[in-house]
């Protein structure tokens, strides 16, 4: 009996090897083709729910022109997507939309961008910044806090309206620009009244109409008034130590930019800070067309925000009207001093140009040179009693005193 041959397995083996082989090299190849793919795929499929999200989702197309907004300060250091967040609350609350769409989920953003609208828009006095927000991962809804709707809201805006139209009418449009800015300081440091608990104090409708606010109130009506003038005029934010937030202006004007604070310069306040009775028909002009080397004695404006520098000295009301003092003779100023006297002013201020220079100088004034112009003062009017008070200002480097005749 014949024994049968094995025949070899090898080569079956080979080739079993050499098909799985392929097969494996293959999977890997189609495996790594597929995953190369893969971003792609993904992101049409992103592009896919992007554009079936704009598409859902009820944004208001924006018709306000660049041109609108594209001045306001704050609006220029906002990137693109924050500047359409800017015009869509814009549009929004002007009408006094219920609720409204913009483009981001960021809360932080959004809230940063309706602060900065604020800020530069004060004629939108009834919004407060308070919301109602619901947000997603790329958009949000917004529910605004409306201070006032409806038939309240244009009767506001129609008395808001006549208070600047009765400002406006004491000053020429050509007027030269210090002269503009001067008077809506003056204008407003006489109309109104520095007070706490004043309602809307935030907006401008305390200042022009109510005429009592605080800081915001002052500064949004300063804005306001000099914006309907012609004259760029910046809300500015930050800090008074010791008190905590408070808002300024920064002015331009022939070409400079200068810092500005009606607050400061309101009798009311000033003797409320101060404790002095000081007389309610007086200015303190030492915070109209200021240096950042004065102003930020007792200011501090708000990290983060680049505002305009303000390093001229040559509109500084103390150098404009010879009351700016770079040395002390004490007969020179008592020269001076008896001067106001006989022109009857009701004031006399001294600021000097740096604080030892303050400090050489003020024992004498106080207690000589002051004194002795009340002298004058009584034999130059017949007065048997001379009633005079006076304001130190050691953060300025001011002294000022004031006369009754």
């Amino acid at each position: 009996m014949k024994r049968k041959k094995k025949k070899p397995i090898f080569p079956l083996v080979f080739l079993l090897l050499v098909c799985v082989g392929f097969c494996i090299w293959g999977a890997r190849e189609a495996a790594t083709i597929y995953f190369q793919k893969l971003p792609e795929n993904v992101s049409a499929i992103k592009n896919v729910v992007t554009r079936t999200m704009e598409e859902s989702i009820p944004f208001s197309e924006i018709v306000i022109d660049e041109s609108e907004v594209a001045s306001g300060f704050y609006y220029q250091l906002l990137s693109d997507g924050q500047q359409l967040v800017y015009k869509e609350i814009l549009q929004a609350v002007r009408t006094q939309a219920e609720s409204f769409y913009i483009h981001t989920g960021n809360t932080e953003e959004f809230s940063m961008v309706y602060e900065y609208l604020l800020y530069d828009r004060p004629e939108i006095f009834w919004c407060t910044g308070g919301t109602q927000i619901t947000s997603y991962t790329d958009y949000s809804e917004v529910r605004p806090v409306y201070i006032c709707l409806g038939e309240e809201l244009q009767q506001r805006s129609a008395q808001i309206e006549a208070a600047a139209n009765a400002c406006l009418a004491g000053i020429a449009m050509d007027a030269p620009e210090y002269d503009k800015i001067r008077y809506i300081f003056e204008y407003l440091v006489n109309t109104v009244d520095y007070n706490l608990d004043a309602p809307d104090n935030q907006n401008i409708y305390s200042s022009l109409v109510n005429r009592v606010s605080v800081c915001a109130g002052y500064s949004r009506a300063a804005q306001f008034l000099l914006q309907r003038l012609g004259i760029e005029c910046i809300y500015a934010i930050g800090t008074i130590p010791q008190q905590g937030p408070h808002a300024w202006n920064i002015v331009k004007c022939n070409g400079q930019y200068y810092h500005m604070d009606v607050t400061f310069g309101d009798p009311v306040f000033q003797q409320g800070e101060s404790g002095v009775n000081i007389p309610l028909d007086s200015i303190n002009y030492g915070y109209l067309c200021c240096a950042d080397s004065e102003i930020y004695r007792s200011h501090t404006s708000e990290p983060g925000i680049p505002y305009p520098e303000c390093p001229s000295m040559d509109l500084d009301y103390y150098v404009l009207n010879g009351m700016f003092y770079e040395g002390y003779d004490s007969y020179a100023m008592l020269l001076n001093m008896n001067q106001s006297v006989y022109e009857r002013r009701p004031s006399f201020s001294c600021k000097f140009a740096y604080y030892d220079l303050y400090l050489q100088a003020h024992d004498d004034i106080i207690n000589n040179v002051i004194p002795q112009a009340a002298q004058t003062l009584a034999v130059n009017y017949g007065l048997d009693t001379v009633w005079y008070t006076y304001v130190e200002d050691p953060m300025m480097s001011v002294i000022t005193v004031y006369w009754g005749y």
